[in-house]
């Protein structure tokens, strides 16, 4: 019995490497070839790594840039050269790098391949090798005069080197606009078999694809290539990606694609330098939420790390510089100004219907109420809280995350009175914690996997009916999905700051869109302004906020009636 797997190795598409005729007559650059050993991404690898320079690189302005996985494939270089020398193409440099291997310490030992591992995984690691490690080192090694901004980037492959390609520009837009994907390994070899609805949920990127693939393509045990990347590519246009593509009937070969490179590179740059744009997706939460040429904007940056903000009954925001032991306070117009001076580490906070902000200060293990003009009153003691949500009649909730024991993690809850109890014990890392609309409904995040959990409350605080609820996605870089900060609007979605960005749901449960930050970074959320209306985000060392056409809920507002539920 025969034993076919090619996805394996590059090779196959050494085969069709001549395919594509092109025009003698132009200017040829040159293509020299190397070694980089250096990577500390990927510790202990050596690649071997080809340059080609166009003859009409001269150095005096950035070149723009292609990077291919798996080496040279497509007789590119004379395609590049082709295309440079019609002017259907920039000035382009080209690398063209195979996947890293670690050497055997002996002849009787195996060198570890790390094919697989580097182009079929998701997640930023094989970009962040890209752009930290492997082009610097060609920028310093070989002189050479690189653009780093991503309109001028486009990155290509085969196989598992497509689906490399594309999660390098799915994880950095900002670095690679343009992805070449040829008999693309979107299967379940190692997560890639998401992308389709990853694409699907997630605010589109700036990034324009030319896909390949053949009915013939492998059917194995990761998947049915063929049929992957027509779920891909529908996903793209659902979307609303720059996508086109040829369909064919060959197998896992690289024929069709170097017979078609040309149009294929010809396509992905066509415009420049006009920036690739992002286009307008079928996605009907994204729509509901958010507004066509409203993006992120910047409210402050240079702390340590931010947590907490809390909108009060005029949309002015307040949150934590948890490392500085600073209380910030965002005014309507946008100025900042610190609210309270000695936080005592303070963390997750909310305001009182009467208008006190109530803050848990990790430092004594406390809950502490500030009036408007900062006085504090603690209000309990003996809590080593992480956030809090405060009702309509002034009973707060707040959770505690303990040690690796579930029992040691709580959710308490302190009445209006300042008598405390604990209402739930068992979660992983309970973490943010909201109320529904009509706060007849807890939901607290376990950031230790990938549920946020739903709660029925009663009219003394405690809790029933606890339930798995909210399925959240986890990114393939970690083992839980981080869950931290969640807050509802006023129909009563969720929305989750997690690793992958804003996951926001529907009451059913369901992750129906993804925002992602500037940054990729968030700890925390709020609504806040005058109308409630724009979202505020704690991320790291920054603080972002975005207007939105959906409100969040005002503290001092008595509970909403409840929406009707989407089944």
């Amino acid at each position: 019995m025969k034993i076919f797997i090619p996805i394996l190795t590059a090779a196959i598409f050494a085969a069709a490497s001549t395919a594509v005729a092109v025009t003698n007559a132009v200017p040829k650059g040159t293509v020299t070839k190397y070694t980089f050993d250096g990577s500390k991404i990927f510790p202990g690898t050596t690649r071997d790594y080809s340059v080609y320079v166009p003859a009409q690189y001269d150095g005096s302005k950035p070149a723009c840039v292609h990077v291919e996985q798996d080496g040279v494939q497509f007789n590119l270089p004379a395609v590049m050269d082709q295309l440079i020398a019609s002017g259907e193409m920039p000035v382009t440099i080209g690398v063209f790098v195979t996947p890293g291997k670690v050497k055997a310490l002996s002849t009787n030992a195996l060198d570890r391949f790390n094919r697989s591992f580097e182009y079929d995984g998701l997640g930023d690691g094989y970009a962040r090798f890209l752009l930290d490690e492997l082009l610097p080192y060609v920028v310093r090694e070989q002189k050479l005069n690189l653009s780093t901004n991503g309109n001028d980037r486009s990155n290509g492959g085969s196989s598992s080197g497509a689906i490399c390609a594309f999660t390098a520009a799915w994880e950095r837009p900002d670095a690679f606009s343009r992805v070449l994907s040829a008999i693309g390994t979107y299967v379940g070899l190692r997560g890639g078999n998401e992308y389709p609805t990853l694409i699907r949920k997630t605010e589109p990127k700036p990034i324009r694809i030319f896909m390949q693939d053949g009915t013939n393509d492998l059917n194995i045990y990761g998947g049915d290539w063929w049929m992957a990347n027509q779920e891909m590519e529908r996903a793209f246009v659902f979307a609303g990606y720059e996508v086109n593509h040829i369909w064919g009937t060959d197998g896992h070969s690289g024929k069709q694609i170097t017979e078609n490179c040309a149009d294929a590179m010809r396509w992905l740059w066509k415009g420049w330098p006009e920036p690739v744009k992002t286009g307008e997706t079928k996605n009907q939460m994204l729509h509901d939420i958010l507004i066509p040429g409203e993006s992120w904007q910047l409210v402050g940056d240079g702390y340590k790390f931010t947590e907490g903000p809390a909108a009060n009954s005029k949309g002015e925001v307040f949150f934590n510089d948890i490392p500085n032991n600073k209380t910030w306070k965002i005014g309507l117009d946008g100025k900042l100004n610190v609210f309270i001076e000695n936080s005592k580490k303070g963390n997750g906070e909310y305001f009182t219907p009467d208008g006190r902000l109530i803050t848990v200060a990790c430092g004594p293990k406390q809950i502490i109420a500030y009036t408007p003009d900062a006085k504090p009153t603690v209000i309990a003691d003996g809590i080593n809280g992480n956030d809090l949500i405060v009702r309509a009649d002034g009973g707060t909730y707040v959770t505690e995350p303990g040690s690796e024991n579930p029992q040691s993690n709580l959710v308490w809850f302190i009445s209006a009175g300042g008598e405390k109890k604990v209402v739930d014990t068992g979660l992983k890392f309970p973490n943010g914690v909201t109320l529904s609309p009509d706060q007849s409904l807890l939901y607290v995040a376990d950031s230790r996997s990938h549920w946020v959990y739903s709660y029925q409350v009663q009219p003394d605080g405690s809790l029933r009916d606890k339930q798995k609820y909210y399925r959240i996605h986890v990114p393939d870089t970690a083992d839980d999905c981080g869950a931290d900060g969640i807050r509802v609007d006023r129909e009563g979605r969720l929305y989750v700051a997690t690793r992958m960005g804003i996951q926001v749901c529907d009451q059913a449960g369901r992750v129906n869109c993804i925002i992602p930050t500037p940054n990729n970074r968030i700890a925390n959320l709020c609504f806040g302004g005058e109308n409630f209306d724009t979202l505020f985000a704690t991320c790291g060392d920054k603080v972002f906020k975005r207007k939105l056409k959906v409100r969040g809920l005002d503290p001092s507002a008595p509970p909403l009636k409840s929406a009707t539920p989407h089944l």
